[in-house]
């Protein structure tokens, strides 16, 4: 197949390009940052350097696919994401822009990528035990999603389910679920929890001071996905014939806390914790309700979070050593 990777400089996009290359697809990956800041780079693939906020972009892109992964947009960790509503909005420019490639240029699939940041927010103020902090998929209606990025990602979801109805090509929808692992964001501001937190530990042990720095009071929960998991999913997804927004991410909720004793574990040490009530730290809890994803693929994300962990220490140590 001609699949195109937008986003593919990204976190995400450098693992898809390259499972896709694996399995002898001709790949276009394209990114909006310069070749020297992408994530990982295949000299196989056709890459390309563009702003997909704009049409033409996305119809050079679209031109001559047969599937297209949307992965493209402005985002980051809670940071970010509460200090750029407006940027984070502005990238419904890229989905609308692609749908309307599909329509034009004839492309037969589309992947758009979502996010948990979808869900209402009342339903999340609360600590809740695992179970009854799972989002379902049906949870996403009546809409209040978290902040201009969530508001982002529902209308991407709606434009695509119209565009993918009324001209008849295929759409799949996933709600990613804090996706981490290594070749990720783990410093600057736009970096996810898991990442954060084996950085801070990582400079606490490498510099001799044993204290941590975690935004909030730790108790609010979430889970993580690695990124295996996530790669492995998208590609059930389109074996199956469901094509309907859903979950994919881990079950496996932990709160800050319990990530930060996971990741002073693998590296043996104890910190003294500095809470930072006045930083960004999103909804009280979060979990991914799997029910659909077993009902229709027969598979959920796997991958414990020790051994995710693990995997996203060691490269992010094997980054910063050199510094101390």
């Amino acid at each position: 197949m001609n699949i195109c990777v937008a986003g593919a400089g990204g976190f995400i996009g450098g693992y898809l390009v390259k499972d896709l290359l694996a399995q002898g697809h001709s790949v276009r990956a394209i990114d909006i940052k310069p070749f020297e800041e992408w994530y990982q780079r295949f000299d196989s693939a056709e890459n390309v350097v563009a702003n997909l906020e704009l049409k033409d972009a996305c119809y050079a892109a679209a031109e001559g696919m047969d599937r297209i992964y949307n992965l493209a947009c402005n985002m980051g960790g809670m940071g970010f994401i509460q200090n750029n509503h407006a940027l984070c909005m502005q990238s419904v420019l890229i989905q609308s822009h692609m749908v309307m490639a599909c329509r034009d240029q004839n492309v037969p699939e589309i992947l758009y990528s979502s996010s948990a940041c979808i869900y209402p927010e009342h339903i999340q103020e609360e600590i809740k035990d695992a179970a009854a902090q799972g989002l379902k998929e049906s949870d996403a209606y009546p809409a209040n999603p978290q902040d201009g990025y969530g508001w982002e990602k529902l209308f991407s979801e709606i434009i695509t389910h119209y565009f993918a109805q009324d001209y008849d090509f295929k759409q799949r929808v996933c709600r990613f679920h804090n996706v981490y692992g290594p070749n990720g964001t783990f410093e600057g501001g736009r970096e996810k929890a898991p990442a954060a937190i084996c950085r801070k530990v990582i400079h606490a042990k490498l510099s001799g001071d044993h204290t941590i720095d975690i935004w909030g009071d730790g108790q609010q929960t979430r889970s993580f996905m690695y990124i295996d998991d996530c790669i492995t999913g998208m590609d059930k997804l389109w074996a199956s014939d469901f094509d309907q927004p859903i979950n994919l991410g881990s079950d496996e909720m932990v709160s800050i806390n319990q990530l930060v004793d996971i990741v002073e574990g693998i590296a043996g040490i104890k910190l003294e914790r500095n809470y930072q009530l006045d930083k960004p730290q999103g909804v009280r809890g979060r979990n991914s309700d799997n029910t659909l994803i077993e009902e229709v693929l027969g598979w959920k994300p796997s991958v414990k979070l020790q051994e995710g962990l693990e995997k996203t220490y060691a490269w992010i140590l094997s980054e910063m050593q050199d510094r101390y």
